[in-house]
């Protein structure tokens, strides 16, 4: 057996301060009455970083292997909060699983807790393939939706939890980064090389802002961005945890996207597993490793697939950010309006987040901001370097948004 890691991130899902003195209780699925581990959250709602049995990493790097993760169970409990169970975790060996759970406050005791069941990977498990659609589309009508004139990442996506006729199916309101990081975690495994997570990451980015730009369903009378399901859209699992090693990717791509010369929108990008559904001209996931493995960057691993004539974009139009990315890291040394806009920001943040601490706004990145970034960055499970990349610049600017609307 090899080691997998995790780490549960507690929440109040009324206004989305983290808790602490939260009580985790992990178990293996087999055996709910003995407890593997018991943690307790810290100020951050964090727990402990864990480490798990997990299956030989051999099995998620082969198609048709037994199944490549371990799975857990959690349940958290807090004072005056709801009970919460999250069934089936999945553990992969060598990567780090991030749980973030969402309690609510009890308002009445008749109700049993609430209970989630992740589902099997969709490399593992059997799911509808793929519907064909084109990979351009055509514009919705101008009369009644806003045509974008170019690409915006939204900050947050209404994701439909089934079939898109499914009227009973309900919609989540996600965090755009949070909904790309979910579904990586679905669709690919952590463990594949670095190149051919990048070019998956793109692919499903490309593909959900096309779906953004279009307004797909909206220009059809829906009230929803997306959907859950596989044979219309990308996998989509509400409350699974997500990979630490796919959600560093797309904290660096989420505003990049794939297109085409002499077409404004991203590029329909379809893709597939390539073993059980097989995709001329489409993305297959497992290819896409095997070409990594055979020394291919992220960008040939596309052009491989959709064309030599692709290229990739990137957009400063994030919805919700209050101060695009300036353009260069800053760290010690740096000063300016950029540092204080980080410093003011980390210090409101700090109100939800207390380790992180105060500084002076006074537009100097010395050690103490640096200090406070890395700790910033701990929480949030970051690279720890100290330094505002673009990366951290916008984790930075999504949490403070968030804190801001407490």
């Amino acid at each position: 057996m090899s080691m997998g890691r995790l780490q549960v991130n507690v929440f109040d899902k009324t206004i989305g301060r983290p808790l602490a003195n939260a009580n985790i209780r992990i178990f293996e699925n087999s055996d709910p009455q003995n407890s593997i581990f018991e943690l307790i959250t810290n100020s951050s709602g964090q727990s402990d970083t864990i480490e798990l049995d997990a299956p030989p990493v051999e099995y998620s790097l082969t198609p048709g292997s037994p199944q490549p993760y371990s799975e857990y169970t959690a349940e958290i409990t807090k004072e005056n909060y709801e009970q919460i169970s999250i069934e089936k975790i999945q553990i992969l060996p060598d990567s780090l699983a991030t749980q973030n759970i969402f309690l609510n406050p009890i308002i009445s005791t008749s109700e049993l807790p609430p209970e989630f069941i992740i589902p099997p990977h969709t490399l593992y498990g059997e799911y509808p393939p793929k519907i064909v659609e084109e990979t351009v589309k055509e514009l919705p009508n101008t009369s009644g939706f806003v045509v974008l004139d170019k690409v915006v990442v939204p900050e947050y996506i209404v994701v439909h939890d089934g079939d898109p006729n499914d009227d009973s199916a309900p919609n989540y309101w996600v965090p755009y980064k949070d909904y790309i990081k979910n579904v990586a975690s679905c669709e690919i495994y952590a463990t594949w090389p670095e190149e051919s997570i990048k070019a998956n990451v793109l692919t499903i980015n490309s593909f959900t802002l096309n779906r953004v730009y279009t307004e797909w369903y909206r220009s059809r009378g829906k009230n929803f961005t997306i959907t859950s399901s596989t044979a219309y859209d990308q996998k989509f699992v509400y409350q699974r945890n997500i990979f630490q090693e796919i959600s560093n990717i797309v904290d660096d791509l989420f505003a990049t996207f794939i297109t085409k010369p002499d077409i404004k929108q991203p590029l329909f990008t379809q893709y597939c597993d390539g073993q059980n559904v097989t995709c001329p001209n489409w993305l297959s996931q497992w290819g896409s490793k095997e070409l990594a493995e055979n020394g291919l960057g992220y960008i040939e691993i596309l052009q491989n697939y959709y064309g030599n004539d692709i290229y990739l974009e990137s957009t400063d139009q994030v919805t919700g950010i209050p101060v695009s990315f300036p353009g260069e890291v800053l760290q010690v040394g740096s000063s300016g309006n950029s540092v204080r806009t980080i410093q003011s920001q980390l210090n409101d943040i700090s109100d939800s987040y207390p380790l992180i601490g105060k500084l002076a706004v006074d537009g100097i990145y010395g050690q103490s901001t640096a200090d406070s970034v890395k700790r910033f960055q701990n929480i949030f499970a970051m690279p720890e370097t100290g330094q505002v990349d673009y990366a951290t610049w916008y984790e930075i600017s999504k949490v403070y948004t968030a804190v801001k609307r407490l």
